[in-house]
């Protein structure tokens, strides 16, 4: 377990920084140009698929339209469509993040659900359950997106949300640190492919499935190196995982 922190410790300091977060796609490059909550929350939640797709379409975004009427969005949106977001759905994310831009802070939302809560995943529940009121509008393109909410717990590993606040917590190296209020004890794993596989590979994680219970689960066991910060571990397992370090790496343990 000594060896394995010395490990992660190495990986965290060598690639928590701008040289290997601009080595390859990743939407944090577009997050980072407008550090603004709104924004970003838009970067990360269309961050799934091939990562240099990601920053092709965020790099087509007008993300000034957040300042502008509806009808604009609309106008501008009227040919837009990604994957599994059809031009309705874009249209419509945009218009729902204006309102939600004009309405609230996330910062104060996802800080008001943790407190109730106990728990990010709380904080993570009121921001999406005050997102779904702003719109009545419903595809499944357009709640793939959001996601949906949970009752008591979550089965979702909120990749992209855990991510997310990742960017606005962490105050130092790549992320930004824009969210002042949040501990950046209480983040979760933003658990995708690459760091699942390379988290059971290292016996971090035993789980097999990729649900909430696995990023509890990967998350403890980094707490027990870190406790103070703990997702700073997140970056250097996803490019451990990219580039495929992870097999030379496992040879030599």
């Amino acid at each position: 377990m000594h060896n394995l922190k010395e490990l992660l410790n190495y990986h965290a300091d060598l690639k928590n920084c701008d040289e290997n977060l601009l080595a390859n796609a990743d939407p944090l490059q577009v997050a980072r140009v407008y550090k603004e909550p709104v924004i970003c929350l838009i970067c990360a939640l269309f961050a799934y698929g091939n990562a240099n797709l990601i920053i092709k379409f965020l790099n087509s975004l007008n993300f000034e339209l957040l300042n502008e009427s509806e009808s604009e969005i609309l106008k501008f949106y009227s040919s837009y469509k990604y994957r599994f977001q059809s031009i309705s759905d874009v249209a419509q994310i945009f218009i729902t993040m204006k309102r939600l831009k004009n309405s609230y802070s996330i910062e104060e939302l996802v800080s008001d659900g943790l407190k109730s809560g106990g728990s990010i995943e709380f904080g993570i529940k009121n921001l999406i359950d005050k997102i779904y009121l702003l719109n009545p509008y419903r595809s499944d393109g357009y709640e793939f997106f959001y996601s949906k909410s949970f009752e008591k717990a979550p089965k979702s590993p909120y990749k992209r949300y855990n991510m997310y606040l990742r960017w606005m917590v962490r105050n130092s190296d790549i992320d930004l640190g824009i969210f002042k209020s949040i501990p950046k004890s209480m983040l979760l794993m933003p658990l995708d492919v690459h760091t699942q596989r390379v988290s059971r590979a290292l016996g971090l994680l035993k789980r097999k499935s990729y649900d909430f219970k696995a990023v509890l689960e990967l998350t403890k066991n980094l707490q027990k190196f870190d406790p103070d910060d703990p997702i700073k571990y997140d970056f250097a397992l996803y490019r451990l995982g990219q580039s495929g370090e992870i097999k030379e790496i496992l040879k030599n343990l």
